[in-house]
């Protein structure tokens, strides 16, 4: 059974950064991309960054892209993400996932391709 433990969040000001792990265990980690989702209160989960399972290639959402940066380090089973020039609207839970697929080909953004979550952190950025 695959294990999902984010760490990293918290509270900091807008312009600021925080860098969020995600530390997974019970599993083959380097046989899936993985990938970061968020919520925010009242609003649904949405896609935030993936990474690639072979290459290291990365996708992001448009909200996101320039000032988020996914990465993963195989030998740590961790994927990380870097979260730079933050605005309020960043606030909310994020969670790391591990896509469903052995060696996908392809990044999804939804999360009905994901079995493996997260317990989320939380991270709030200050007006």
């Amino acid at each position: 059974q695959v294990k999902l433990v984010e760490s990293g969040g918290g509270l900091v000001q807008a312009g600021g950064s925080l860098r969020l792990s995600c530390a997974a265990s019970g599993g083959t980690f380097s046989n899936y991309n993985m990938a970061w989702f968020r919520q925010a209160p009242g609003k649904e989960r949405e896609f935030v960054a993936a990474i690639s399972w072979s290459d290291g290639s990365t996708y992001y959402a448009a909200s996101v892209k320039g000032r988020f940066t996914i990465s993963r380090d195989n030998a740590e089973n961790t994927v990380y993400l870097q979260l730079s020039s933050l605005k309020p609207e960043d606030t909310a839970v994020y969670y790391c996932a591990e896509d469903r697929t052995y060696r996908s080909a392809r990044f999804h953004t939804t999360q009905n391709f994901y079995d493996y979550w997260g317990q989320g952190t939380q991270v709030t950025v200050s007006s």
